[in-house]
């Protein structure tokens, strides 16, 4: 038996409109979880976000002190302008390591300014770490050595930027302790 004619022509007109409205559903949806992904990204960047944690505050004081808070010409880095690369996927990486902290400010691991010293030499050395690992990119996207007026710069900087370039060292070689406070190597025994 042969479907009658016309018939065919209609549910084949019916399945390509509705593929036609499932790829444009598909499409918004695309587009609006990005929006709401990019946003929340965006979010978990603010200098408020990071602040929010009340472990974080012995680190945002220390920062308020830094030139990187408040200095001549008014540019300031945020926490996500150092700790934060920008690039997507390191940026992606970076994010998900992160829950690692979200998991010790609800466990209380530095929740108190004793606990904080006991874990800041750990702490301090993973960035510093990562830092060297990257080329202390996120340091580059403010300061990079081509751009450096060494004629500016007072003898001694001028003559170690100069020589750290000729080296390939990289910021965090040198710039341990330039926001935050620089803790102490634990000793071996301790």
């Amino acid at each position: 038996m042969s479907a009658p004619e016309g018939s065919r022509g209609h549910s084949s007109t019916r399945g390509r409109r509705g593929k036609l409205i499932a790829v444009i559903l598909l499409f918004v949806s695309g587009v609006a979880f990005a929006g709401i992904f990019n946003a929340g990204l965006a979010y978990t960047n603010e200098m408020e976000f990071c602040v929010s944690c009340h472990s974080l505050e012995i680190s945002y004081n220390e920062y308020k002190e830094s030139l990187h808070f408040k200095n001549q010409s008014g540019v300031q880095a945020t926490c996500a302008d150092c700790h934060v690369p920008k690039p997507f996927v390191p940026k992606m990486i970076t994010k998900v390591i992160a829950a690692k902290d979200v998991y010790h400010e609800i466990v209380g691991t530095i929740s108190t300014p004793e606990k904080f010293e006991a874990h800041r030499w750990d702490m301090a050395t993973r960035v510093w770490d990562k830092m060297r690992r990257t080329d202390s990119r996120e340091c580059r996207s403010c300061h990079e050595f081509g751009d450096m007026d060494l004629s500016e710069q007072g003898r001694m900087a001028r003559s170690r930027h100069a020589r750290a370039e000729e080296k390939g060292q990289t910021c965090i070689d040198c710039h341990t302790g330039v926001v935050h406070i620089e803790p102490f190597e634990p000793d071996d025994d301790a």
